[in-house]
């Protein structure tokens, strides 16, 4: 059997197969019926618009001929979008069958639900008589452009940011556990300068609260200005109205978005070129976090808690895998490659218009699915994680060598003070310490050797590896600040 034959129909990307259950509440926003249902919606509201006109037109209809839709008939139009099931989904499907345009399918779909309102309201209904509203003066992009946008911006505040505000959460927590627990830290791979452990989280907190409150702040631009954006075909049959307001309330109060008054034919996307490039500059962040969490488990700073009945290694059991962070780093990289491209192309279009922007644009959801799914792995793979304070305890107790730092400082601080013997601070260290195994009596001994005031001798011999952590904790305060 061809595996194309069975039913129901083998989803071909893992998002859609084995990570479905994580990934779908993007299907509420970035689903091809989702975009459908939003393209609806959009026309509906033209149409009431119109037919109903705004404040600032002393809610006259905009067109001659027309009458004032009743609240009813608001209620019914607003309700097709709504009502838009898995019988709508096939029945605009059949539509874009004939017709090989999906905007078009729409518009005929609800040709469909206006000529069941007469059911509804009988004759004194004047919602059967209104199919040449629908799409009124519009192109397609007029319609896409609101649509796409509003899908975009629930799928980011209803979806993407709550989770990655969770992992960010999530992180702070556990700065604050282990603000002052104390950390060998490496830099170029070597023993250096001790932190916290809740510091270096901190960092990343600190980071990513950047990152997000760029992408809380976004603007999502929207447009409708007709097939060349200079309302050529509004002008032509209606001279009277005031088109450029119209627009300007249709889109920003009317969809909810920021209003775009110079465009082609096409919105020009830069809106989604700057989401895309802070959601991908997150994702890189958060990619390294991945990595370094990942090199803390090989180390053993942090302990994994073993998923219960779950199989570690199929040929060795004593491992548990880091395998949430891995899964993090792949889908990160992934999504990270998709929103590059969106970001790169999107922003292109040849003369008013052409339609590479369609095709790319159906794989937003692709790209913040990876990036979800990544979330979704870090968030699991940080509660399955506790620092090992004996491995901790142990590297800072075996490099010692990592005081030369502050007693060099200490000997130029001496210096300038005039007390004797203190030049060349860094050479004398170097000496002592550098590919030597330095104990606490190495350092004491050697502090002793030199002209040090009591109280700074007394506060030099008091540090070890352990204690020589600066400001570290108090640091933690700042990761949301």
């Amino acid at each position: 059997m061809q595996l194309t034959d069975i039913s129901p129909a083998i989803a071909l990307t893992s998002l859609d197969g084995r990570y479905h259950r994580q990934t779908a509440p993007l299907v509420e926003y970035l689903s091809e019926p989702a975009l459908n249902r939003e393209r609806m919606r959009v026309e509906v509201e033209w149409m009431i618009l119109l037919s109903n006109g705004f404040d600032g037109n002393a809610s006259a209809p905009v067109l001659e001929g027309l009458t004032p839709l009743s609240d009813a008939e608001c209620e019914f139009l607003r309700a097709i979008p709504e009502d838009f099931d898995a019988d709508g989904i096939a029945r605009h499907a059949a539509y874009e069958a004939v017709t090989h345009h999906d905007v078009k399918a729409v518009e005929y779909y609800i040709d469909d639900e206006l000529d069941r309102a007469g059911e509804v309201f009988g004759s004194d209904s004047a919602l059967p008589g209104l199919k040449t509203l629908v799409h009124f003066a519009c192109t397609s992009e007029d319609i896409n452009n609101l649509a796409i946008a509003r899908c975009v911006k629930n799928a980011i505040e209803q979806i993407w940011l709550p989770a990655a505000q969770q992992v960010t959460d999530q992180l702070n927590d556990m700065a604050q556990r282990f603000r002052a627990l104390p950390m060998l830290s490496l830099t170029h791979g070597q023993p250096a300068t001790p932190t916290t452990l809740g510091k270096e989280l901190a960092v990343y907190v600190h980071r990513l609260e950047r990152q997000l409150g760029h992408i809380e702040a976004q603007e999502y631009l929207g447009k409708l200005n007709g097939a060349t954006g200079t309302f050529g075909a509004h002008v032509a049959a209606c001279p009277h109205a005031d088109w450029i307001a119209i627009s300007r309330e249709f889109v920003a109060n009317r969809m909810g978005l920021t209003w775009n008054p110079l465009t082609t034919q096409i919105e020009s996307h830069d809106w989604q070129a700057e989401l895309y490039g802070a959601i991908s500059h997150t994702n890189r962040i958060l990619h390294n976090l991945a990595v370094d969490i990942w090199m803390y488990i090989s180390r053993g700073v942090f302990a994994q808690e073993p998923v219960k009945g779950a199989t570690g290694s199929s040929t060795m059991p004593h491992k548990v895998n880091p395998i949430r962070f891995e899964n993090a780093e792949a889908n990160l990289e992934l999504s990270c490659s998709l929103l590059d491209t969106l970001s790169a192309t999107l922003v292109e279009s040849r003369w008013q218009r052409d339609l590479t922007d369609s095709t790319t644009q159906r794989n937003i959801g692709a790209a913040l699915g990876h990036g979800l799914l990544a979330l979704y792995n870090l968030g699991g793979g940080l509660q399955s994680i506790h620092p090992n304070e004996a491995v901790i305890a142990r590297e800072l107790e075996e490099n010692w060598e990592v005081l030369g730092e502050p007693i060099q400082t200490a000997m130029r601080a001496a210096e300038l003070a005039g007390l004797p013997g203190m030049e060349k601070p860094y050479e004398k260290v170097k000496e002592l310490m550098r590919g030597h195994a330095i104990t606490r009596d190495d350092v004491e001994k050697f502090i002793d050797s030199l002209a040090f005031d009591d109280a700074t001798a007394k506060r030099l011999k008091a540090l070890s590896p352990a204690q020589y952590t600066g400001l570290a904790s108090t640091l933690v305060d700042y990761a949301q600040q």
